[in-house]
C-alpha cells in the first residue's frame, strides 16, 4: 500500500505504518520489541521501567554508551598509526555523572569538563586530575586555581587575559600549569548558529586575524592576531607550560570538510610557531561537534569514516608544512552519550487541532517537555518518537508532541507520525536524548527533573535520582518541611 504523506508534513518525514526502521536506526543498539510489541532496552522493558522509575524518564543503554565510547578511541589510533597516538576526551557537558564518567575512563577515554561543577563530578568518579580537561571562556580565579593545584592535564586558554591570570595563580602555589590556547580558526560549520563556535563573531577562542592596523608586511601572516599575541604570551609566562593548540568548529556537524579545514590551518600556525620560536608545541585538539542522528533525515558518519578522512587531511597538512604529526586528541560528547539514551514520556491529553482548510494535525501532550528536553525551543532541533508500550500498525497520523509547560513553544517533537489510537497511559519513547537533555533540565513551572536509569544486561542501576518537591524547595528559605 502506498502511504501519502500529510499536506503539513516536512518532506524529509515518510509517512508510515510501523516504526522498525526508526527503532534499528535512531534508538541504542540493544533496542528490541518483545512478543507483545513492548519496546526492550538491554533487556528490560520500557513498562517495567516506567512502573518502578515513573515517567518522564531518561534511560541510558551502558552497553551502547561504553560501544560507543570505545570506538572512537580505537577508530581514531587506528587511523593514526603509526605516527602518533590519540587521546579521546569525553565531552561531559553532553552528560555527566560519576558513573558515566567512570564507563567513559574505563574504556580508556579522558574527561574533557567546562566548569569547576563537572570538574568536581569527574574527580568524584575517581578520574585521575591528569585525565581531566578544563574549558570555558570565563574561568573563575578558583577554579583555575584548583585546575592548578590538582596538576590537571590541560587547562584550555581562551583568551589572552586568562594567560596571564593562569600564570599569577600558578606561580603564587608554586606550580606549573599545563595549557593549551583554543584558537577560532574561522571556519564555517553547517549547523545552528547558536551552535557554530568557529566563525569569528562569537564568544569563544582566539583568532587567527590580525587586529586591524597592526598587521604589517611581514611575511608571517598571524602577526598582530588574538592568536599569535597569546601564544607569545604563553610561551614567556612563568609557570605556565604551552603544551599545543585546540579548536572546535561547533556541534551537531555531518559534513567532513570543515573538520579537515581546521585541521589544517591549526597545523599551519604550528608550523609557523615551530619557524618563528624553534618550539615545537606537541599536542593539538581538533575537538568534537560530531553529528548524530535524531531523526530519519540524519546521516551520521561512523567513527571508522571521520577519524580516516582526518587522519588523511592531517597527514597532508603535516606533510604540506614540513612538520611531524603531533600528538592528537578529539571531544565527542554527543557522538557517544546522545544514541545511548532515550526519554520514556506517559501520554495525556490528545486532540486534533484544524491548521488550515480542513487540514488537522494531531496533538499528544505528555508528561513532560521543554524542561527535561530544552533543545526544540532552543535551536528548532527535531525529535522522533514511537509508541513504546504497545506495538501498533496500520497507517499512521502526522502528530506533534508537546509538553505540559505554559509555553506554546513547549514542543518536544514537532512531527511525528503515529499510530491513531495513542491513548492517555501509553508509554512514548524519544530517541537521542542522551546529550544535553538532562544537562539543559530545568525546575520550570516547578517541575521537579526525571530520574536518569542504566540498563544492563537485563539489570538497572540509578544515575541520578528523581528530583522531588522536597528536594526542589530545599532551596526556598520559606519552606518548613
Amino acid at each position: 500500500m502506498t502511504l501519502t504523506p500529510h499536506p503539513l508534513a516536512p518532506e524529509w518525514l515518510s509517512p508510515r505504518e510501523n516504526t522498525d526502521d526508526l527503532e534499528s536506526g535512531l534508538f541504542p543498539s540493544t533496542t528490541s520489541r518483545s512478543a507483545t510489541g513492548e519496546l526492550v532496552i538491554d533487556g528490560v522493558p520500557v513498562g517495567e521501567l516506567a512502573a518502578t522509575y515513573g515517567t518522564p524518564l531518561y534511560v541510558f543503554s551502558e552497553a551502547d554508551f561504553r560501544a560507543r565510547a570505545r570506538g572512537f578511541r580505537e577508530a581514531f589510533n587506528r587511523a593514526f598509526a603509526p605516527e602518533t597516538a590519540v587521546d579521546v576526551f569525553y565531552a561531559g557537558k553532553a552528560f555527566l555523572s560519576t558513573r558515566v564518567a567512570q564507563w567513559a575512563a574505563e574504556e580508556g577515554l579522558n574527561i574533557d569538563t567546562a566548569s569547576g561543577g563537572e570538574l568536581s563530578i569527574a574527580l568524584a568518579a575517581g578520574v585521575a586530575p591528569s585525565r581531566i580537561g578544563l574549558h570555558g571562556n570565563n574561568k573563575s580565579d578558583a577554579e583555575i586555581a584548583r585546575a592548578v593545584e590538582l596538576g590537571l592535564g590541560r587547562i584550555i586558554a581562551d583568551s589572552v587575559e586568562e594567560i596571564a591570570r593562569i600564570s599569577a595563580i600558578a606561580t603564587d602555589m608554586g606550580r606549573t600549569a599545563s595549557v593549551m590556547l583554543r584558537l577560532t580558526p574561522g571556519v564555517h560549520a553547517s549547523t545552528h548558529e547558536y551552535i557554530a563556535t568557529a566563525h569569528e563573531d562569537q564568544k569563544f577562542g582566539l583568532s587567527l586575524t590580525p587586529v586591524p592596523g597592526t598587521h604589517t608586511e611581514s611575511p608571517n601572516p598571524y602577526l598582530g592576531s588574538p592568536a599569535w599575541t597569546a601564544v607569545e604570551q604563553a610561551l614567556g609566562a612563568p609557570a605556565v607550560d604551552l603544551i599545543g593548540l585546540h579548536c572546535h568548529i561547533g556541534s551537531q556537524i555531518f559534513e567532513p570538510t570543515g573538520f579537515e579545514l581546521a585541521a589544517s590551518k591549526l597545523i599551519g600556525f604550528l608550523a609557523r610557531v615551530q619557524a618563528s620560536h624553534g618550539v615545537v608545541l606537541p599536542e593539538l585538539d581538533l575537538g568534537g561537534g560530531h553529528g548524530i542522528a535524531y531523526t530519519e533525515a540524519d546521516h551520521p558518519r561512523a567513527p571508522e569514516e571521520i577519524a580516516e578522512a582526518l587522519a588523511t587531511a592531517v597527514r597532508a597538512a603535516c606533510n604540506e608544512q614540513g612538520i611531524a604529526i603531533p600528538r592528537l586528541s578529539i571531544e565527542p560528547g554527543r557522538s557517544i552519550a546522545g544514541p545511548a539514551g532515550i526519554t520514556l514520556y506517559s501520554a495525556g491529553t490528545t486532540k486534533d487541532v484544524v491548521v488550515e482548510d480542513g487540514i488537522s494535525r494531531r496533538y499528544i501532550a505528555v508528561d513532560g517537555g521543554m524542561g527535561d528536553n530544552a533543545r526544540p525551543v532552543l535551536y528548532d532541533a527535531d525529535y522522533a518518537a514511537v509508541l513504546a508500550s504497545k506495538r501498533l500498525t496500520g497507517e499512521h497520523v502526522l502528530s506533534r508532541i508537546v509538553g505540559k509547560h505554559c509555553e506554546s513553544g513547549d514542543i518536544v517533537v514537532r512531527n511525528v507520525y503515529l499510530p491513531p489510537a495513542v491513548i492517555r497511559g501509553d508509554l512514548l519513547a524519544v530517541p537521542a536524548t542522551g546529550a544535553y537533555c538532562h544537562s539543559l533540565s530545568s525546575n520550570y513551572n516547578y517541575l521537579t527533573r526525571p530520574a536518569v536509569v542504566a540498563v544492563r544486561d537485563g539489570e538497572t542501576q540509578v544515575l541520578i535520582r528523581r528530583e522531588t518537591e522536597e528536594m526542589m524547595l530545599a532551596r526556598d528559605t520559606g519552606y518548613t518541611p
